[in-house]
């Protein structure tokens, strides 16, 4: 018995042995590729886009910017929006105000390489009423930013939202589009997807009404599981293999408080 269980202990050591000697984690680096973000709206004449390129993996910094490119929007008007280079990758307009329905050209040259993209601004849907919902799971208290609006029957409408909690900088929210309920009365909820709203709690929310490719953009960014070992990237509407995306959206921001909710009154005594 005792010669039985030694040989088990040795080919379990030799197997784990066997295993450590072929486990090789490669971390080489690939070849890094452009990254462009462009969020362009009505909410400001100031425009930003950030061009960089992608860092290898065990690299300190999260992106590396780009400080030469050539960057302009045109409309179907034929205007051109020149963007000048700001700081950090960052090239800004600040005399640029699009327009709803009216489609716009992207175009971000650096060196040979040349990136495309078009998007058609949609008009913005109004809401009916902002709030603040308070929501028990499993005796934990949960808060979220409620938009309730009418949705415009017999068009798709597609919907993004950025939160920015006590001041924080504005992240991706959620994206929602009307495919079951076009035409209804809506109510979308929003939450941080990181941190829990608590009371007390300064709450801003952007809500850009968006086009259909930018929509497909966030909604697989949103249904990516951050913990994966190698989540893929979401599909770009910009041309020439480069990641990131070119939207142009109509947007309004809101400003909510977290407060305590009112204990409900208990009902008179019957006398």
């Amino acid at each position: 018995m005792k010669a039985h269980f030694y040989i088990a202990i040795l080919s379990f050591l030799f197997l784990f042995s066997a295993c450590e000697d072929v486990i090789d984690i490669n971390l080489n680096d690939a070849d890094p590729r452009f990254v462009i973000e462009a969020q362009l709206s009505d909410l400001e004449s100031v425009q930003r886009i950030r061009v960089s390129k992608t860092v290898p993996f065990t690299a300190s910094v999260n992106s590396d910017p780009v400080a030469d490119a050539v960057v302009t929007v045109t409309d179907n008007r034929g205007r051109i929006y020149n963007f000048s280079y700001d700081a950090n990758g960052s090239y800004v307009n600040r005399n640029f105000r699009p327009v709803a329905n009216r489609s716009y050209d992207l175009l971000v040259t650096v060196g040979e390489e040349r990136f495309e993209s078009s998007c058609v601004m949609p008009p913005y849907v109004d809401v009916d009423s902002v709030g603040i919902l308070e929501e028990t799971i499993f005796n934990d208290t949960y808060y979220f930013a409620t938009f309730k609006f009418t949705d415009p029957i017999g068009v798709e409408n597609y919907y993004k939202y950025d939160i920015s909690i006590n001041g924080s900088a504005f992240k991706f929210a959620s994206a929602l589009n009307d495919k079951f309920n076009d035409g209804l009365f809506i109510t979308h909820q929003i939450g941080d997807r990181d941190t829990d709203m608590m009371v007390g709690d300064s709450v801003m929310v952007r809500r850009y009404c968006v086009d259909r490719r930018v929509f497909n953009y966030w909604n697989e960014f949103q249904s990516t599981n951050p913990g994966t070992a190698a989540p893929g990237n979401p599909t770009s509407n910009i041309s020439n293999n480069a990641l990131g995306y070119f939207s142009v959206a109509s947007c309004k921001e809101f400003g909510l408080t977290i407060l305590e909710s009112e204990p409900e009154a208990e009902p008179p005594p019957i006398m």
